[in-house]
């Protein structure tokens, strides 16, 4: 399975981030591609722990069940227009599709020196190292497909 830990993947995304412009419009949802690149830019910093995001009630019912069905091999990752927490959410105009790319990009870079083990996720709990990289790359895929790259 493909993970942002993965060099090769790695270098995949960031060719798919860099393929993006003002002109990409979505398959689905409501985001521009200007807020849906903040929504993964705010995604990757916390997966880096750049701040903490309380764990819904919901995921700690289904969140081990939920999480091991969408790293499943055959999964087709996550749903069009799949839940996020409020943090995530972007609604607002987001202007600079350039430093907002560049931003998202420099995240990507930083998993090369990314130090846990271990990472408590919002929804999903407890996940491995090896679990929130193949989760990582799934999230990125989908909002790059909702946009065409």
């Amino acid at each position: 399975m493909k993970s942002i830990f993965n060099k090769a993947d790695q270098a995949e995304i960031l060719g798919r981030i860099d393929a993006l412009t003002e002109n990409s419009k979505p398959a689905w949802g409501k985001m521009t591609v200007e807020q849906m690149v903040k929504h993964c830019t705010l995604c990757e910093e916390y997966y880096q722990g750049k701040f903490p995001v309380k764990r819904l009630f919901l995921g700690r019912l289904i969140g081990k069940m939920a999480l091991a069905g969408t790293l499943k091999p055959d999964s087709k990752g996550l749903q069009k227009n799949a839940p996020t927490a409020p943090e995530f959410l972007v609604t607002e105009p987001v202007e600079d599709l350039a430093l907002q790319k560049r931003n998202w990009m420099a995240l990507i870079a930083d998993y090369n020196n990314y130090p846990n083990e271990y990472f408590p996720h919002w929804f999903f709990g407890k996940m491995t190292k090896e679990q929130l990289g193949q989760f990582v790359y799934i999230h990125c895929n989908h909002h790059l497909t909702q946009f065409g790259a």
